[in-house]
């Protein structure tokens, strides 16, 4: 089987922006292989046709289509495998995944191909103009959030060291490139530049399935947490509160969010999502099928740890219901409920969430403002207002983001940035009850088809995948 690697994914890009944007008169004078961005690219029509393309590349079944939500909870202590599956994610759910792994390497490949479409947006000569800042400023912000991810999952948390090893750093098509792997702090150093750019270029909201100003900055707050920098997180979070125009969801009308399959156009809690319908779907592939069990796979299940967190009155319980599967008591995931026409959409970040990042940014040195903005989420869920102090009070924040923000893939992430173990409940298999953070698979490996590929990665394989 042919490898797919960093240079292939760069020739692929560039013959299918050919053979998509070029008319007759055009490819008679040019042969479609000898096209580069700028050629292939040359007008704003093609931009957007190219932007489409890169928001269509997150929708692959390796990211946003469904794995990474599922890799989010299920490496956390979230999600578990039913003993009645169909041995997807299976090596996740035992933390015995390999090198060669498929979906360790088709979320770097995807992730790649999301990049090099990206930067053929960037790198367009095309005259400015309001239109062409607009585009390319959704396709700084589709790069950012590709690095953010990529980093996340193939190098050790930012909080450990910046000075070491993170992903391959492309933002230039080169078609024979053999990249190196960048420093963590470059790589966040190129996510925040692209943001602060996005940010400044972009002026227009479409809807919650494209990028706009508002939700570029909420990503940053996402990016600075994860950094550590409590203080910029902070302000990013409340720029997006005060002055985007989005509401978060209320407890009366939660329930008809998450079953509502649409773009929202009325800045009501979302402020991205990936986006399908009844054409543009995975089919059996999608996010839904892995949870209901009613006609799906219904391999992945709520841990009983986690539901047991949520309250009686508590709105978000109602997402969660209990029955039995493979003779064993079971807590089924509905948050996403349309597999046929119209799918769900993934949620990638929430106005909810902006109060989250403000909450545990305030503490430890405001602790007012802490439990201010925890509890504009308790509020919105009929749950207990949390009124501690001290440790207490962080870890009552980071119990309501795991409550919130179940089966959104941040759980693992939050693990991560937090340098924390993961203690499973006994939902899952014996072998892997207890995660250290020291576990050499808390980290991805670089896949094994790139080492093979590019000599100059070869010898920075992350420790303990030798």
């Amino acid at each position: 089987m042919k490898r797919i690697t960093i240079k292939n994914m760069i020739v692929t890009t560039v013959l299918l922006l050919s053979l998509a944007s070029c008319e007759k008169s055009f490819l008679e004078l040019q042969p479609p292989t000898s096209l580069t961005p700028e050629f292939a690219l040359a007008t704003e029509a093609d931009l957007q046709v190219a932007l489409r393309g890169a928001y269509a590349g997150l929708k692959n079944t390796a990211l946003y289509g469904r794995s990474l939500p599922v890799l989010g909870d299920i490496m956390a202590d979230n999600t578990y495998q039913s003993t009645l599956n169909t041995n997807r994610y299976t090596s996740f759910n035992l933390y015995n995944y390999l090198v060669t792994d498929g979906d360790v390497s088709g979320l770097w490949n995807a992730s790649y191909t999301v990049i090099l479409r990206a930067n053929n947006i960037i790198n367009s000569p095309i005259a400015d103009n309001a239109n062409i800042q607009q585009i390319k400023g959704e396709a700084y912000a589709i790069r950012a959030l590709a690095y953010f991810n990529l980093v996340r999952y193939f190098a050790s948390p930012y909080t450990v060291d910046p000075s070491k090893l993170g992903v391959p750093v492309i933002t230039t098509y080169q078609a024979d490139l053999k990249p190196e792997r960048a420093k963590i702090a470059d790589v966040y150093g190129l996510i925040n530049k692209d943001l602060d750019k996005a940010y400044t270029l972009m002026t227009k909201f479409t809807n919650s399935s494209q990028f706009s100003k508002y939700s570029a900055k909420a990503l940053q707050a996402k990016v600075y947490l994860t950094m550590g920098d409590k203080t910029n997180a902070k302000t990013a979070a409340l720029d997006v509160i005060t002055n985007s125009g989005f509401t978060a969801i209320s407890s009366a009308a939660h329930a008809g969010y998450w079953a509502g399959v649409a773009p929202r156009t009325d800045k009501v809690e979302t402020l991205l999502e990936i986006s399908f319908d009844a054409v543009a779907n995975n089919a059996f592939d999608a996010l839904s099928y892995i949870y209901l069990q009613s006609g799906n796979y219904g391999d992945m299940l709520c841990s009983t740890e986690l539901y047991d967190l949520y309250e009686t009155a508590d709105i978000r319980k109602s997402l969660y219901a209990t029955g039995t599967r493979g003779g064993l008591a079971s807590v089924f995931v509905n948050k996403y409920t349309s597999f046929t026409g119209d799918h769900s959409d993934t949620k990638v970040v929430r106005m909810s969430e902006m109060y989250l990042i403000a909450a545990e940014a305030s503490y430890p040195s405001n602790t007012v403002d802490a439990l201010k903005y925890v509890n504009e989420v308790t509020s919105r869920r009929g749950a207990t207002a949390i009124a501690s102090s001290g440790s207490a009070l962080l870890e009552d924040i980071i119990t309501e983001r795991r409550k919130e923000l179940a089966f959104e893939g941040e759980r693992y992430l939050d693990m991560q940035r937090l340098q924390r173990n993961i203690v499973r409940s006994k939902n899952y298999p014996s072998s892997a009850l207890s995660i250290e953070f020291s576990n050499y698979r808390r980290i991805m490996p670089i896949p094994q088809g790139e080492l093979d590929a590019n000599p100059n990665i070869k010898s920075q394989q992350n420790p303990g995948w030798f």
